[in-house]
């Protein structure tokens, strides 16, 4: 059978603003605002809003969570660990989405994906209430195909692939390691849409590395967050979201 040459339809943007509140409480006052950052994101055509509610609460903070769940129209993205007061807060909130992702105290930024593979009847145990009530749940892992098949096998409804050592390959130099490595992200996209999953991806993407990333057919959302929140220090929120959206859409084949 010839397989259908379609190109892929366009790609959903998800902003994280974790580093608007980064900026905020490093002088421990009220601005800038996280939830005003996400207004702005929603206006210059993000299709959601991504937030990380650590257990230290390092950026966002519990308060941040309420203020954007009452306050954007778009969909939230809440991500968290796998612990008991996370679910219990994802299950106060009903976000629309919820990415569980792996969490060390002392890491400056989240490292490697979650291993499912390992911790299925926990993690198992831990999404059926949040699928009960309504959202859909994803895991934050690797391309490996034994993470991607025990996310379809403990009922995640999406899988986001973490694209972080593709971009510190590229940042690197190492141009042959990056290919590698981005082949294997093109096969474990493909393996997780033919269960069934719903593919994103994300971290370290920017402007130099996203076109690649956004070239692979199967995935329907990128995650991209600090990249944007630094650039938009240069150019400003709506503007660097703009030029991202115009690289994803190039990679599409859905401008010139």
């Amino acid at each position: 059978m010839t397989q259908s040459l379609q190109k892929p339809g366009k790609l959903r943007l998800g902003v994280n603003i974790d580093h608007v509140a980064t900026v905020r409480n490093a002088r421990g006052s009220a601005w800038p605002d996280p939830l005003r950052a996400a207004l702005l994101a929603e206006t210059a055509g993000a299709d959601g809003i991504t937030a990380h509610l650590r257990e230290d609460r390092r950026h966002i903070r519990d308060s941040d969570i309420e203020a954007l769940m009452a306050g954007i129209a778009i969909p939230l993205n809440f991500e968290c660990a796998a612990t008991a007061e996370m679910q219990a807060i994802a299950l106060r909130h009903k976000p629309h989405a919820i990415c569980l992702v792996p969490e060390k105290r002392e890491e400056r930024t989240t490292e490697g994906g979650l291993d499912v593979a390992s911790d299925q009847n926990r993690l198992a145990d831990f999404i059926t209430p949040l699928r009960e009530a309504g959202c859909r749940v994803s895991m934050f892992i690797s391309h490996d195909p034994r993470q991607i098949e025990a996310s379809a096998r403990i009922g995640a409804a999406v899988v986001e692939l973490h694209t972080g050592l593709y971009s510190e390959l590229l940042a690197d130099g190492h141009t042959s390691l990056a290919e590698r490595e981005l082949a294997s992200l093109q096969a474990g996209a493909e393996f997780a849409a033919s269960l069934g999953l719903e593919v994103h991806a994300g971290h370290g993407l920017t402007y130099d590395n996203v076109e690649p990333i956004a070239a692979i057919p199967e995935l329907a959302e990128l995650n991209i967050g600090h990249f944007l929140i630094g650039e938009a220090i240069f150019r400003g929120l709506e503007a660097s979201i703009d030029e991202m959206r115009r690289r994803m859409d190039l990679a599409r084949g859905l401008i010139a």
